[in-house]
């Protein structure tokens, strides 16, 4: 198959402004990484506890440990809801940058302002907002841009932002664990305004979206955002004939019914949306955030030693396993990925239940084979349920529909991210379900469940078009049979009025019974013989 990620032959036009585009976006994850992955090493900061402490012991209670780092998953999910009005009505990019550079800063300014747990909360509150219209936002810019022969590499590189920041968090919080004043955890919390400014910058020089630009018609601008991606002059044959289909599915999208919330629900959008609600739900229900979150005081709680540098190495593992996964979603494609992904990580995690629950997290060559096959798991999310989820979701959806069903499908993940950061200090603490190393037991459960969902729900959407997976969807019943998918829809061949109530599946015979008639009717001049009387 060759080593390196290929455009097809007759691709017109450059691939590297979109794919440089794509990655420098991909960069906002970063923002979402390093916000959820410093609150573990901060929580576990002697002089953080001894400033924030309520308790005369100078500890941080369940309920309180709950509640400062679920809030921010809070905020995220009513954030990702909020990205769908924002998208719609500024624009990607520029719903974006007010996402990044404002509401975000607003929760970091309070963060490292505060000297006690309400402001604290409060902040944590607000740059969980932030990060949640950024979660939303930048999957659906992506999509919205990338070249389709290397777009779920282009999304999945978000994923990669994100273990990259969780790794400076790491690094960072470990740097600072020692200091005995307000830097200990205000530094690790300011850093975040250099990612924001970054972004931000940045953005001001991208171009919108073509697709947003087709959804406001406004196609001059389309067509100039397009040329920019693609190095290509606006009237160029191959800019027309994208943006043509893309305005012509458009165009039946919307002849179908309105885009409101109401018909998220509806038809095979619905079933889309289930499958990407279900997906980011589950990609949760993994337990990669128990390690991320919990995981400096898990380890410091059930004694292993040096638990600051093990949530370095932890993270270090994510960031060098997300690489393979974004050359093998489009190698392997999404279906098979996630299928590999599940099989792995529901192995690991019933290792480490079964090892520290035998055993005990006492034993040094338990704590060596738990924090093993920990990242060993690592490497199969990562590489898997960690970039394709975002890729997935983000290939869904219709024009019409995209941010509203995106923004959902994103809040999704952020309750389930909510009710896991809650739930889990009450699942691991002495005084409450004490599980500890049983909790590996339920995320276990939760990946075997994955293998199902995985065969039953997930469409192959590889090398397919945004405008090509309406099709898919429309013409293939089952998930398990969308690899042999091939597209036969030309969009702007379907006549909006006449087909409004017609399946995709007879608008696609249809148009292969007109291109057979005509192909019949075309002889080629050299098959001609001349009858002679």
């Amino acid at each position: 198959m060759g080593l390196m990620l290929k455009p097809p032959a007759d691709t017109a036009g450059k691939a590297w402004p979109a794919i440089l585009i794509g990655l420098f976006v991909a960069f906002g994850g970063v923002l979402y990484g390093y916000d959820t992955g410093t609150i573990s090493g901060i929580l576990a900061m002697d002089y953080w506890k001894k400033e924030f402490s309520t308790e005369a012991d100078l500890s941080i209670t369940a309920s309180q440990d709950s509640l400062i780092v679920s809030i921010l998953s809070a905020g995220t999910f009513f954030g990702a809801l909020t990205a769908a009005p924002l998208g719609d009505l500024l624009g990607r990019r520029i719903g974006l940058m007010l996402s990044a550079g404002i509401v975000f800063n607003v929760g970091v300014v309070m963060q490292t302002a505060s000297t006690a747990q309400p402001l604290f909360i409060a902040g944590r509150f607000f740059a969980g907002y932030g990060v949640g219209l950024i979660s939303a936002l930048i999957p659906m810019y992506q999509s919205e841009t990338a070249p389709k022969w290397i777009r779920g590499t282009i999304v999945g590189a978000y994923q990669l932002a994100i273990t990259i920041g969780l790794f400076l968090a790491a690094i960072v919080n470990n740097s600072t664990k020692g200091r005995n004043d307000s830097g200990s955890y205000r530094i690790p919390i300011a850093v975040q305004f250099l990612w924001s400014i970054i972004l931000v910058v940045g953005l001001f020089f991208l171009p919108e979206t073509p697709r947003y630009l087709i959804k406001m018609d406004k196609y001059d601008a389309a067509a100039q955002s397009l040329g920019k991606l693609r190095r290509l002059p606006v009237d160029h044959p191959a800019i027309v004939e994208e943006l043509s289909e893309v305005q012509a599915n458009h165009l039946y999208e919307m002849s179908l019914g309105k885009s409101t919330y109401l018909e998220c629900f509806k038809g095979t959008l619905g079933k889309r949306l289930m499958t990407g609600c279900l997906l980011q739900s589950l990609q949760q229900l993994t337990g990669v955030n128990f390690i991320f979150y919990y995981g400096t005081q898990y380890f410091q709680n059930a004694g292993f030693r040096n638990p600051f540098i093990i949530q370095v190495i932890t993270n270090s593992v994510n960031v060098a396993s997300t690489l393979p996964g974004l050359y093998m979603v489009e190698k392997l494609g999404r279906r098979n990925l996630l299928l590999l992904g599940a099989v792995g990580m529901s192995v690991c995690q019933f290792i480490v239940a079964i090892t520290g629950t035998a055993a005990g997290t006492t034993v040094l060559p338990a704590q060596q084979a738990a924090i093993a096959f920990v990242c060993i798991y690592i490497f199969f999310f990562a590489s898997s349920w960690g970039p394709v989820a975002w890729v997935v979701t983000g290939e869904l959806f219709p024009l019409k529909a995209r941010a509203k069903c995106l923004s959902m499908t994103t809040a999704s993940n952020w309750l389930l991210n909510w009710a896991i950061a809650f739930s889990t200090p009450y699942l691991v603490d002495a005084d409450h379900a004490n599980l500890r190393s049983k909790v590996f037991f339920i995320w276990g459960s939760f990946c075997f469940v994955c293998i199902a969902f995985v065969w039953f729900m997930i469409y192959e959407t590889k090398g397919l078009s945004l405008e090509q997976v309406d099709e898919l969807y429309g013409v293939v019943n089952q998930a398990w049979k969308s690899k042999s998918f091939v597209p036969s829809i030309s969009f702007q061949d379907v006549d909006h009025e006449k087909q409004r109530h017609m399946s995709l599946n007879d608008i696609a015979q249809n148009q292969e019974r007109k291109r057979s008639v005509q192909h019949d009717e075309t002889v080629p001049a050299a098959h001609v013989t001349e009858t002679k009387i």
